[in-house]
Protein backbone atom coordinates (compact mmCIF):
# COMPACT_ATOMS: atom_id res chain seq x y z
CA UNK A 1 0.00 0.00 0.00
CA UNK A 2 1.41 3.34 -1.04
CA UNK A 3 1.74 6.38 1.19
CA UNK A 4 -0.54 9.38 0.71
CA UNK A 5 -0.55 12.81 2.28
CA UNK A 6 -3.37 13.71 4.64
CA UNK A 7 -5.75 15.94 2.62
CA UNK A 8 -5.59 19.64 3.47
CA UNK A 9 -9.36 19.81 3.96
CA UNK A 10 -8.99 17.22 6.71
CA UNK A 11 -5.90 18.72 8.33
CA UNK A 12 -7.53 22.08 9.05
CA UNK A 13 -10.38 20.51 11.03
CA UNK A 14 -8.23 18.82 13.65
CA UNK A 15 -4.49 18.33 13.30
CA UNK A 16 -4.18 14.52 13.17
CA UNK A 17 -1.53 13.42 15.63
CA UNK A 18 -0.43 10.76 18.10
CA UNK A 19 0.72 11.58 21.63
CA UNK A 20 3.08 9.30 23.51
CA UNK A 21 5.41 9.99 26.44
CA UNK A 22 5.59 13.72 25.75
CA UNK A 23 5.96 13.21 21.99
CA UNK A 24 3.38 14.90 19.78
CA UNK A 25 3.81 13.17 16.42
CA UNK A 26 1.83 14.65 13.50
CA UNK A 27 0.11 12.16 11.21
CA UNK A 28 1.38 13.77 8.03
CA UNK A 29 1.02 10.69 5.84
CA UNK A 30 -1.25 7.66 5.68
CA UNK A 31 -1.01 4.87 6.47
CA UNK A 32 0.90 5.93 9.63
CA UNK A 33 2.67 3.08 11.43
CA UNK A 34 3.45 2.74 15.12
CA UNK A 35 5.73 0.21 16.79
CA UNK A 36 9.33 -0.66 17.56
CA UNK A 37 10.34 0.55 14.10
CA UNK A 38 7.61 2.70 12.52
CA UNK A 39 6.70 6.28 11.71
CA UNK A 40 6.36 6.63 15.48
CA UNK A 41 8.89 4.56 17.44
CA UNK A 42 7.51 3.60 20.84
CA UNK A 43 10.31 1.54 22.34
CA UNK A 44 13.15 0.19 20.21
CA UNK A 45 14.58 -1.79 23.14
CA UNK A 46 11.51 -3.95 23.88
CA UNK A 47 11.89 -7.16 21.90
CA UNK A 48 8.30 -8.15 22.76
CA UNK A 49 6.95 -5.18 20.78
CA UNK A 50 6.28 -5.69 17.07
CA UNK A 51 8.38 -3.60 14.72
CA UNK A 52 5.20 -2.49 12.96
CA UNK A 53 2.28 -2.94 15.34
CA UNK A 54 -0.47 -0.34 14.82
CA UNK A 55 -1.47 1.52 11.66
CA UNK A 56 -3.63 4.64 11.56
CA UNK A 57 -5.17 5.26 8.14
CA UNK A 58 -7.71 7.55 6.47
CA UNK A 59 -9.75 6.43 3.47
CA UNK A 60 -12.55 8.61 2.07
CA UNK A 61 -12.66 10.65 5.26
CA UNK A 62 -12.94 7.60 7.57
CA UNK A 63 -10.14 7.22 10.11
CA UNK A 64 -9.26 3.71 11.26
CA UNK A 65 -6.74 1.97 13.48
CA UNK A 66 -5.48 -1.50 12.60
CA UNK A 67 -3.59 -4.07 14.64
CA UNK A 68 -1.11 -5.47 12.10
CA UNK A 69 0.81 -7.47 14.70
CA UNK A 70 0.53 -11.21 15.26
CA UNK A 71 0.68 -11.61 19.05
CA UNK A 72 -0.48 -8.53 20.96
CA UNK A 73 -4.01 -7.27 21.55
CA UNK A 74 -5.05 -3.66 22.12
CA UNK A 75 -7.68 -1.83 24.17
CA UNK A 76 -9.20 1.13 22.31
CA UNK A 77 -11.47 3.63 24.06
CA UNK A 78 -12.73 7.17 23.90
CA UNK A 79 -11.05 9.34 26.53
CA UNK A 80 -14.26 9.65 28.57
CA UNK A 81 -14.23 5.89 29.15
CA UNK A 82 -17.69 5.43 27.60
CA UNK A 83 -16.60 3.16 24.76
CA UNK A 84 -14.11 0.30 25.02
CA UNK A 85 -13.14 -2.18 22.31
CA UNK A 86 -10.72 -5.10 22.21
CA UNK A 87 -8.65 -5.07 19.01
CA UNK A 88 -7.10 -8.47 18.30
CA UNK A 89 -4.25 -9.13 15.83
CA UNK A 90 -5.45 -8.51 12.29
CA UNK A 91 -8.39 -6.38 13.44
CA UNK A 92 -9.43 -2.93 12.21
CA UNK A 93 -11.61 -0.39 14.02
CA UNK A 94 -13.02 2.96 12.93
CA UNK A 95 -11.93 5.83 15.16
CA UNK A 96 -15.37 7.02 16.21
CA UNK A 97 -14.11 9.75 18.54
CA UNK A 98 -11.78 12.67 17.92
CA UNK A 99 -9.72 11.66 20.95
CA UNK A 100 -8.97 7.97 21.31
CA UNK A 101 -6.86 6.24 23.95
CA UNK A 102 -4.97 3.08 23.01
CA UNK A 103 -3.52 0.75 25.65
CA UNK A 104 -1.60 -2.50 25.32
CA UNK A 105 1.22 -4.49 26.87
CA UNK A 106 4.35 -6.00 25.35
CA UNK A 107 6.16 -8.31 27.73
CA UNK A 108 6.13 -6.80 31.24
CA UNK A 109 5.64 -3.22 29.99
CA UNK A 110 2.27 -1.48 29.61
CA UNK A 111 1.88 1.32 27.08
CA UNK A 112 -0.65 4.07 26.54
CA UNK A 113 -0.94 6.52 23.67
CA UNK A 114 -3.55 8.95 22.42
CA UNK A 115 -4.73 9.38 18.82
CA UNK A 116 -6.36 12.67 17.77
CA UNK A 117 -8.20 12.81 14.43
CA UNK A 118 -11.00 14.90 12.88
CA UNK A 119 -14.55 14.31 14.09
CA UNK A 120 -16.29 11.19 12.80
CA UNK A 121 -19.89 12.09 13.57
CA UNK A 122 -19.99 10.24 16.89
CA UNK A 123 -21.22 11.88 20.06
CA UNK A 124 -21.41 9.78 23.25
CA UNK A 125 -24.46 10.02 25.45
CA UNK A 126 -24.45 10.53 29.23
CA UNK A 127 -23.19 7.76 31.46
CA UNK A 128 -25.82 5.72 33.26
CA UNK A 129 -25.76 5.61 37.03
CA UNK A 130 -24.04 2.52 38.39
CA UNK A 131 -25.67 2.51 41.79
CA UNK A 132 -24.29 2.87 45.29
CA UNK A 133 -21.92 -0.10 45.44
CA UNK A 134 -18.54 0.66 47.00
CA UNK A 135 -16.80 -0.45 43.83
CA UNK A 136 -18.34 -1.63 40.58
CA UNK A 137 -16.98 -2.87 37.28
CA UNK A 138 -19.97 -2.54 35.01
CA UNK A 139 -22.46 -4.55 37.02
CA UNK A 140 -19.78 -6.53 38.85
CA UNK A 141 -19.43 -5.38 42.45
CA UNK A 142 -15.95 -5.73 43.92
CA UNK A 143 -15.20 -6.25 47.56
CA UNK A 144 -12.72 -3.78 49.11
CA UNK A 145 -9.95 -6.39 48.90
CA UNK A 146 -10.70 -7.17 45.25
CA UNK A 147 -10.51 -3.46 44.45
CA UNK A 148 -7.14 -3.30 46.22
CA UNK A 149 -5.84 -6.01 43.88
CA UNK A 150 -6.66 -3.86 40.85
CA UNK A 151 -5.26 -0.66 42.38
CA UNK A 152 -2.00 -2.38 43.40
CA UNK A 153 -1.46 -3.68 39.85
CA UNK A 154 -2.36 -0.34 38.26
CA UNK A 155 -0.33 1.77 40.73
CA UNK A 156 2.74 2.40 38.50
CA UNK A 157 0.57 3.73 35.68
CA UNK A 158 -1.68 5.76 37.98
CA UNK A 159 1.36 7.31 39.70
CA UNK A 160 3.09 8.12 36.42
CA UNK A 161 0.06 9.67 34.77
CA UNK A 162 -1.33 9.05 31.30
CA UNK A 163 0.54 8.62 28.02
CA UNK A 164 3.38 6.60 29.55
CA UNK A 165 5.10 3.25 29.33
CA UNK A 166 5.29 1.61 32.74
CA UNK A 167 6.36 -1.79 34.05
CA UNK A 168 3.60 -3.60 35.92
CA UNK A 169 4.39 -5.19 39.28
CA UNK A 170 4.63 -8.94 39.59
CA UNK A 171 2.12 -10.75 41.79
CA UNK A 172 4.79 -11.04 44.47
CA UNK A 173 5.52 -7.29 44.35
CA UNK A 174 1.83 -6.38 44.43
CA UNK A 175 1.10 -8.72 47.31
CA UNK A 176 4.05 -7.30 49.25
CA UNK A 177 2.71 -3.79 48.59
CA UNK A 178 -0.55 -4.80 50.26
CA UNK A 179 1.08 -6.78 53.05
CA UNK A 180 -0.56 -10.00 51.85
CA UNK A 181 0.75 -13.45 51.06
CA UNK A 182 1.16 -14.27 47.37
CA UNK A 183 -1.40 -17.05 47.79
CA UNK A 184 -4.04 -14.62 49.02
CA UNK A 185 -3.27 -12.13 46.23
CA UNK A 186 -3.49 -14.82 43.54
CA UNK A 187 -6.81 -16.05 44.93
CA UNK A 188 -8.32 -12.54 44.89
CA UNK A 189 -6.92 -11.91 41.39
CA UNK A 190 -8.55 -15.12 40.14
CA UNK A 191 -11.92 -14.01 41.52
CA UNK A 192 -11.68 -10.57 39.87
CA UNK A 193 -10.73 -12.09 36.51
CA UNK A 194 -13.52 -14.67 36.73
CA UNK A 195 -16.12 -11.98 37.51
CA UNK A 196 -15.07 -9.77 34.62
CA UNK A 197 -14.83 -12.69 32.20
CA UNK A 198 -18.41 -13.64 33.08
CA UNK A 199 -19.42 -10.10 32.03
CA UNK A 200 -17.77 -10.42 28.65
CA UNK A 201 -14.32 -8.88 29.25
CA UNK A 202 -11.88 -10.81 27.07
CA UNK A 203 -8.27 -11.71 27.66
CA UNK A 204 -8.45 -12.49 31.39
CA UNK A 205 -8.86 -16.25 31.21
CA UNK A 206 -7.37 -18.76 28.81
CA UNK A 207 -5.51 -21.99 28.39
CA UNK A 208 -2.43 -23.10 30.30
CA UNK A 209 -0.18 -21.30 27.81
CA UNK A 210 -1.56 -17.87 28.72
CA UNK A 211 1.11 -15.93 30.62
CA UNK A 212 0.19 -14.41 33.98
CA UNK A 213 1.82 -11.17 32.83
CA UNK A 214 -0.71 -10.90 30.01
CA UNK A 215 -3.61 -11.42 32.38
CA UNK A 216 -2.40 -8.71 34.73
CA UNK A 217 -1.77 -6.34 31.85
CA UNK A 218 -5.21 -6.93 30.34
CA UNK A 219 -6.87 -6.34 33.72
CA UNK A 220 -5.03 -3.04 34.18
CA UNK A 221 -5.82 -1.98 30.60
CA UNK A 222 -9.52 -2.62 31.11
CA UNK A 223 -9.71 -1.07 34.58
CA UNK A 224 -8.05 2.18 33.49
CA UNK A 225 -9.80 2.33 30.11
CA UNK A 226 -13.23 1.98 31.71
CA UNK A 227 -12.19 4.37 34.53
CA UNK A 228 -12.81 1.69 37.12
CA UNK A 229 -9.72 2.86 38.98
CA UNK A 230 -8.36 6.40 38.98
CA UNK A 231 -5.59 8.38 40.65
CA UNK A 232 -7.99 9.06 43.53
CA UNK A 233 -7.97 5.35 44.34
CA UNK A 234 -4.26 5.47 45.22
CA UNK A 235 -5.41 6.71 48.61
CA UNK A 236 -6.53 3.14 49.28
CA UNK A 237 -2.87 2.17 49.43
CA UNK A 238 -0.50 3.36 52.14
CA UNK A 239 1.19 5.85 49.86
CA UNK A 240 2.28 6.47 46.26
CA UNK A 241 6.06 5.90 46.06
Amino acid sequence: MGMSAVPADVQHLVSPRVEFCGIDAPIDRTPFSIGRDGDLVLDDDNRYLHRRFLVVDCQHGLWTIANVGTQLSVSVSDQAGRVEAHLAPGGVLPLASTDTTVRFSAGPTAYELSVHVPAAGFRPGPLAELGDADATMGRVALSPEQLLVVVALAEPILCSGHLVAAALPSNAEASDRLGWTVTKFNRKLDVVCTKLTARGVRGLRGGPERLATNRRARLVEYAITAQLVTVADLGLLDRCP
